[in-house]
């Protein structure tokens, strides 16, 4: 059981940020946070990684929607979509299925709100 979903791209991976960030805000996702992996390593233990970057993305409705129902969610938020170049120069794009993740709550009301999140990633990454 994968907890994400996923695709390769074949734009570079600095244009990649931007276009999954564009894809995101026309579902109504805004992006809340960026943290570039590798640069973040390189400063707090200096070791070198790959371009890395986790971008925190929240649509305000679904997160009231799902807050309103399960209080305790905000562990889970926001939905997080990741950007990494491999060592091969390939780019991949990730996001979390959030269906899956939601039957570890084992709330049914959470149900319908997961699969609209998950259909609106799905959507992103099939744009890419």
């Amino acid at each position: 059981m994968n907890y994400y979903i996923g695709t390769k791209v074949t734009t570079n991976f600095e244009k990649t940020i931007e276009v999954v960030t564009e894809k995101l805000q026309e579902q109504g996702f805004g992006v809340l946070t960026e943290i570039d992996v590798k640069a973040t390593l390189k400063k707090k233990i200096d070791v070198d990684f790959k371009k890395y970057m986790i971008l925190g993305a929240c649509n305000p409705s679904f997160a009231h929607q799902a807050l309103s129902v399960e209080d305790k969610l905000g562990a889970l938020l926001p939905c997080n979509v990741i950007v990494i170049e491999q060592e091969n120069g390939e780019v991949e794009v990730y996001a979390i299925d959030a269906q899956t993740m939601m039957q570890q709550i084992n709330n049914p009301d959470l149900n319908p709100i997961a699969s609209q999140v998950s259909e609106k990633l799905q959507w992103v990454l099939d744009q890419l």
